[in-house]
């Protein structure tokens, strides 16, 4: 029993912690697919010519990868990912290239620079340790102090919706450690990060606006991965070399 409340203080403790992060430095998801459209959007360009093979599209892909890889952001990094962002339609034109783009994203990344939300133009490096893991069945994502010690994350399926480049994220475990303690979670707790909810359940709920939390996926390569966040952000994860489920989920089949 007394274990059992060390930890329920332990994972009330980092939940508010890792709440005031993904706030500060939008780590939130958005069901939104609109492309970011501020500072001189005219200067973006738009073309049926930029395709994932065309010049622009790897020039751009280059200065996202030199970014995400230094965790530095360069002054044309904003531009970069716009270049993409305003061109999807072309560089993912069916569901093949989106399929592509999700086998593409599968592995485990570290979040390393991110903007506030839609109405900012600039890339801010995220000063905690905080990581995302996509495989074919699973999503999982948390904080710790480095790959090797993860101090919370969470994990559960996620839906595809390739038409739209979009994944619905569900919660249905959360680790301390790599230990689940998902079933000793307070129920305000619980029901403060959806746990176990799924989109149907967003539906039923009456006089709410409220949707699934989800990513929209706008580019990635070996080295990064760059999705929208909830308030139309963007953050961009460069990739670990190793495998961070044996560390965040060692008790999980995932």
């Amino acid at each position: 029993m007394r274990n059992s409340m060390i930890v329920i203080k332990l994972l009330q403790v980092l939940t508010i912690y890792a709440l005031f992060y993904s706030r500060l430095c939008c780590y939130g998801f958005s069901t939104t697919s609109t492309p970011i459209s501020t500072r001189n959007s005219n200067s973006i360009k738009r073309s049926d010519d930029i395709t994932i093979t065309s010049k622009e599209y790897k020039d751009a892909m280059s200065t996202i990868d030199v970014a995400s890889k230094s965790s530095t952001p360069s002054d044309d990094l904003f531009d970069a990912v716009r270049v993409i962002d305003r061109n999807a339609l072309k560089i993912y034109p069916d569901n093949e290239s989106k399929e592509e783009l999700w086998k593409r994203s599968y592995g485990s990344w570290k979040l390393v620079l991110a903007t506030g939300g839609g109405k900012f133009t600039s890339f801010k490096k995220v000063p905690i340790f905080a990581f995302a893991m996509l495989d074919e069945i699973n999503f999982g994502n948390g904080i710790g102090l480095n790959e090797d010690l993860i101090l919370l994350s969470l994990l559960g399926p996620h839906e595809l919706i390739t038409k739209i480049r979009q994944m619905i994220i569900n919660i249905d475990d959360i680790y301390i450690g790599s230990r689940n303690i998902t079933n000793i979670v307070p129920k305000f707790i619980g029901d403060g990060m959806a746990l176990k909810k799924r989109p149907i359940d967003y539906k039923k709920e009456k006089g709410s606006s409220s949707r699934p939390p989800a990513f929209t996926f706008i580019a990635a390569s070996d080295t990064s991965l760059v999705a929208r966040g909830g308030t139309g952000g963007i953050a961009i994860w460069t990739r670990l070399e190793k495998d961070i489920r044996p560390a965040a989920y060692s008790n999980s089949s995932s």
